[in-house]
Parts: C-alpha cells; structure tokens; sequence
C-alpha cells in the first residue's frame, strides 16, 4: 500500500531537516533530498510491523501530580 505524507523541509545549522506533519517523525540530510530520502526511509521503518525478539515485561507508573 502506498501512502502519501506531508513533509516540512528548513535548513537547520548546516542540515536540512524534514519533518513528516501527519506523524512524528523527522529525519536530516546535507541536502534538501537527501532529508527527504531519509524521511522517506524513516517513515517506512515506522510503519514497519513490530518484531519483538524477547517479550517486554509491562508495568504500572505511579506519578504524584499537583500540589500536594
């Protein structure tokens, strides 16, 4: 399936940086194409199906939140 994205392109200390608006993903190349091209890597490994090799162990976090 192919989809396509929105990417915001600035030039940034040196790099231009891509930055995808529909997901948060961002990537950086010396050239303008080449931040593009990295993006576009970078957003298909985002959307690559997890392949856990060991099962993460999953746990609660208590946070105090406030004044208290």
């Amino acid at each position: 399936m192919r989809r396509k994205f929105t990417a915001r392109v600035w030039r940034e200390n040196g790099w231009y940086i891509a930055q995808c608006a529909e997901v948060d993903v961002a990537s950086q190349g010396r050239t303008r194409r080449s931040a593009v091209a990295n993006l576009r890597e970078a957003l298909t490994l985002y959307f690559e199906p997890p392949q856990a090799t060991v099962l993460p162990k999953v746990t609660t976090v208590e946070v105090q939140l406030g004044a208290a």
